[in-house]
């Protein structure tokens, strides 16, 4: 009985907050729209109070309430979900109160917003560039902020899937390098050496090193005879590169059955010119 009580007052309690809302939404008086879309706002109501900001928004611009109206509005969009929308609006914020105590706040969340819109690393990458020239300006502006280490973090995230992208690429010309579609090896080759100069410090580089030997060793083992030592030469110096940067590499076995294909390529190029 107790438990019926008190859903019978939770549907009313709902009941009325809705007929308040549709009434106040209605009403053309901006001050009763201002209280209850703070109040929806501050209970955590994001999706009606964006309703509410939203037709009060132009109502304050160039008054007192008017900044904090405008972040509530573009806040609201970053709570509910609809980052799009609430990197726009903290874009407007803070082009329009460049002096605000919640500036610092904006940039973060601006950023953010746009770190949410990144698509998986094999889509395209137009809202992680973005959302990386964000995150690097409030990084720079502000190193000493409470969001810095998180935003460093984004940054670092972002950054890997953009290198994971790249690397893959490069990963795709090799495999279909190896069915003897030379030109693909050559360009896995181009893809990865420019990849590693590029991202020194990837966790991706021993991959990639692999990755173009394999490119270069398939290129050299299929190559025309005049073309072939060069290639080799070439493929071998991939070999050393990798066990340079990882001697005990995880693609030992491999890289070792690579290095014995092209030294016997070798012996029977040497024995072919006698």
């Amino acid at each position: 009985m107790r438990q019926l009580s008190i859903l019978c007052f939770s549907v009313i309690i709902l009941f009325s907050s809705c007929n308040e809302y549709q009434k106040v939404l209605k009403n053309t008086d901006v001050k009763p729209k201002y209280d209850l879309a703070e109040k929806f706002y501050n209970e955590g109501d994001y999706t009606r109070a964006k309703r509410l900001f939203e037709q009060i928004a132009p109502k304050y611009a160039g008054k007192p309430q008017g900044e904090r109206v405008m972040f509530f509005f573009a806040d609201s969009y970053y709570q509910s979900g609809d980052y799009y929308l609430s990197g726009y609006q903290f874009e407007r914020f803070i082009k329009s109160y460049p002096n605000s105590e919640k500036l610092q706040q904006a940039y973060f969340l601006e950023a953010k917003s746009y770190y949410y819109m990144s698509p998986r690393y094999s889509l395209d990458q137009s809202d992680t560039d973005r959302a990386l020239s964000k995150l690097q300006l409030f990084i720079n502006n502000y190193p000493n902020s409470e969001y810095f280490e998180e935003a460093n973090a984004l940054a670092q995230e972002l950054t890997k899937k953009k290198q994971k992208k790249q690397y893959e690429i490069g990963k795709q010309y090799a495999k279909l390098g190896e069915l003897y579609l030379l030109d693909f090896n050559i360009a896995a080759n181009t893809a990865l050496d420019n990849f590693v100069s590029e991202n020194p410090g990837t966790s991706y580089r021993e991959d990639a090193l692999f990755q173009r030997l394999k490119a270069l060793a398939n290129l050299a083992l299929n190559s025309t005879y005049s073309k072939k030592p060069e290639r080799i030469k070439n493929a071998k110096e991939a070999y050393q590169q990798l066990l340079k940067a990882y001697p005990e590499t995880s693609y030992l076995k491999d890289a070792n059955n690579y290095l014995k294909k092209l030294e016997r390529e070798e012996i029977i190029e040497v024995e072919t010119t006698k």
